[in-house]
Order: structure tokens, then sequence, then C-alpha cells
């Protein structure tokens, strides 16, 4: 896989990777609430943040040029650019489980160590979804706190990982 800029046109392969209205909510949090997800959902939720230049979405390919997988970072405190976070991340599910989660991870952290001043990195993930903490815990993210998220399904523990550069 090899990262590339997010564009309008990934946003329709990507809503189709959320299958269930609980993928939604682990992928996403509460940031949505609807589903499924329109076509063009992931794009008109990024464009006003996108012209921020703290958010920086980014889409991974295959060999072929086929989009894979895709997350986004960004700089959650205004001035300080010493801290991003990683969020949205998500496979294309007929890949997940051969180790593409943990490469686009990798591709993550080695994109901020190239382009970004930042050191530290932290991500949330929902305790309900030990893979995904499974394969962020594998590239070295490590936990330091929790909260809770309301969710359709209840109350949902979410874990704040974090890795130093």
């Amino acid at each position: 896989m090899r990262l590339r800029a997010y564009t309008r046109e990934d946003s329709p392969v990507i809503a189709k990777w959320v299958r269930t209205e609980k993928e939604l909510y682990q992928w996403s949090a509460n940031i949505y609430g609807i589903f499924p997800l329109l076509p063009y959902s992931i794009d008109d939720n990024y464009v006003p943040a996108m012209r921020t230049g703290r958010f920086i979405p980014l889409t991974a390919v295959d060999d072929e040029g086929n989009v894979a997988g895709h997350f986004i970072i960004r700089y959650p405190n205004e001035n300080d650019d010493s801290s991003v976070r990683i969020g949205f991340v998500i496979v294309d599910p007929d890949i997940r489980g051969k180790g593409r989660g943990r490469e686009l991870m990798q591709l993550a952290i080695g994109y901020i160590k190239d382009n970004l001043t930042a050191t530290r990195v932290d991500l949330g993930v929902f305790d309900n979804n030990p893979k995904a903490r499974k394969c962020y815990e594998s590239v070295g993210f490590r936990n330091f706190s929790s909260h809770t998220i309301d969710t359709p399904f209840g109350q949902w523990n979410c874990s704040d990982l974090e890795l130093y550069l």
C-alpha cells in the first residue's frame, strides 16, 4: 500500500465499507449519527475541516490504485503542532485480517514523521473493537486515558492511546 491525498471520489468507496450501524459508531463515534452513510457524507463532513489546514485526510491505495484504506490526521489544539490525532481509520473489509490495518498505521506514522513536526500521536478506540486495539498496540500505541461515549447501543468505553515519535 501507499498513501495519497484523499479525494472527493474516495467518499462513496469508504462509505460502503461501513456495513452496519454498529460499525458506523465504532468507526466515527457519534460524528455522523446517520446510517447508512450517503455516498458523499464523508466528504461533506471533511470539507470545512480541510479548509483549516489542520486536518489531513489520507487514502491508502494498493498496487493497482484501488482504495484500500483511509484515515485522517488532525491537530487537536489550535496553537500546538507538537501533537496530532489520528481518526476515522478504516480498511476495506475484503482485505481485513491480513495485516493491512497494521500496514496502514505504519504508513500513518511514517507520514507524520516525514511531513509534520509532531512528536506525539494519539487516537481513540472503543473497547468493543479489540482487533483494532491490537492493531494499534502492535505499532507502539499505549493507553493513557479513557472516557465513555453515548451511542444508540448504550454507553461505550473508549480508550485513548498515544505514541511518542
